[in-house]
């Protein structure tokens, strides 16, 4: 492990770099189709309703590397060929585009739990008091609600981190891939593959913590609030 370290350690940190960079950009992305697709399954209408319904059991539906063959290669092959549009995807926007919407899907399914979990009286006692259904939702139920939802969006994030191996597959030069680069290279599998697991172990574990901790400070503060 130490010739791995030594010789190729500057080039597995820079592609994990690349990983946290496409679950950032992908948890920022996946948090805005999750709250969409999230109040879309909660307000009083059927449309949406079923229009969210369908757009999470599709997602989760389909395995990861299958979406993601499917927008790298066959989004711009039906753009170009069906529609006339020039169109092509690097692998960091197929990524993004890919992971966005898988851990949108779930982002849809906490968020849609966490305000379920809301007592329905908060919501009928804010419209008695005059309050319109929007500023309701706004003020009243979503900041209890994301209390019981910021430690599943943390391990919502690991998973996403750990998906991130998935897209080697389009060539996105994530740890993965560059693992494999590194292994062609050298044929040090044993030792590549074991710095690999090392460097993806040390960043789960402290948001695992991190998440650990969040929801430690959750319990305290409802347990102020009960009393």
């Amino acid at each position: 492990m130490g010739l791995i370290i030594s010789k190729y350690g500057g080039l597995l940190l820079r592609a994990m770099g690349q990983t946290l960079l496409l679950a950032l950009l992908s948890l920022f992305f996946a948090s805005i189709i999750g709250v969409l697709v999230g109040l879309m399954s909660v307000v009083r209408n059927k449309v949406l309703n079923i229009i969210a319904l369908v757009f999470v059991n599709i997602v989760r539906g389909v395995p990861m590397i299958v979406l993601a063959y499917f927008v790298y290669f066959g989004v711009p092959y039906f753009m170009n060929n069906m529609l006339g549009l020039q169109v092509t995807l690097t692998a960091l926007q197929a990524g993004v585009i890919c992971l966005s919407l898988n851990c949108g899907a779930y982002m849809a399914e906490i968020i849609r739990g966490g305000i379920e979990s809301v007592d329905p009286g908060q919501m009928e006692a804010a419209r008695s008091l005059g309050l319109p259904y929007g500023k309701a939702m706004r003020k009243v139920v979503l900041p209890q609600a994301i209390r019981t939802m910021i430690p599943s969006i943390i391990n919502q994030f690991i998973i996403t981190l750990k998906d991130t191996s998935i897209l080697s597959v389009i060539g996105f030069p994530e740890l993965v891939n560059t693992a494999k680069n590194v292994v062609a290279n050298t044929f040090m599998s044993f030792q590549t593959w074991g710095v690999v697991a090392i460097m993806y172990l040390i960043i789960i574990l402290a948001l695992s913590r991190v998440a650990k901790i969040v929801e430690k400070k959750m319990n305290k503060s409802r347990g102020l609030e009960k009393r």
